[in-house]
């Protein structure tokens, strides 16, 4: 099923999401990769604040590679997810709802989504080049030392993605398995 959906990512848009749904978004989104999530982890452990609101957000898993002239942002693949998994837990809690990557997730992960009415979708690997064009803008908003790795915001329009884990657990990588070896 197709749905187009806006952020920030509310728990009734988030319910009637299911695994396997395809997703267009559309509004602001963060990008954040594994320097970026240690850092954010560690500054919640000390009290201090998200680097950018982090309620009803999403994170896409996402180190671009640099612009060339007249360009907003350089190719703009997903990294896989399971780098993130240490982290994502204490994001949840503190939040988040939605993740953006490729691969599959621990069961910590699918967890902590179920338990916080979250959802975690994938982005097509090596298609980079596409996805950054669905990017309408891009600004560093935190951690510049990090260069590829900074924390971006994003504006997206009709950025497609599938549901990959739903707020229920319901995981698109087991059904597949399990429809294909039903076949």
């Amino acid at each position: 099923m197709e749905k187009y959906i806006k952020t920030p990512l509310k728990e009734e848009v988030i319910k009637d999401l299911g695994a396997g749904d395809y997703v267009y978004i559309t509004g602001t989104i963060y990008s954040a990769r594994d320097a970026a999530h240690q850092r954010m982890y560690e500054a919640s452990f000390k009290g201090e604040s998200m680097p950018f609101p982090i309620k009803d957000s999403i994170v896409y898993y996402l180190g671009p590679t640099p612009e060339k002239e007249g360009q907003i942002i350089g190719s703009a693949g997903p990294t896989t997810s399971s780098r993130m998994d240490k982290y994502t837990p204490l994001l949840l809690e503190n939040g988040l709802k939605g993740m953006i990557g490729k691969g599959k997730r621990s069961e910590e992960v699918i967890e902590s989504i179920v338990k916080n009415k979250g959802v975690y979708f994938a982005a097509v690997g090596g298609a980079g080049a596409l996805l950054s064009k669905k990017i309408k803008s891009s600004r560093i908003i935190a951690y510049d030392d990090l260069g590829t790795e900074a924390i971006r915001e994003l504006y997206v329009e009709d950025f497609p993605v599938i549901v990959v884990v739903d707020s229920d657990g319901n995981n698109l990588y087991d059904i597949a398995v399990d429809e294909f070896l039903n076949l």
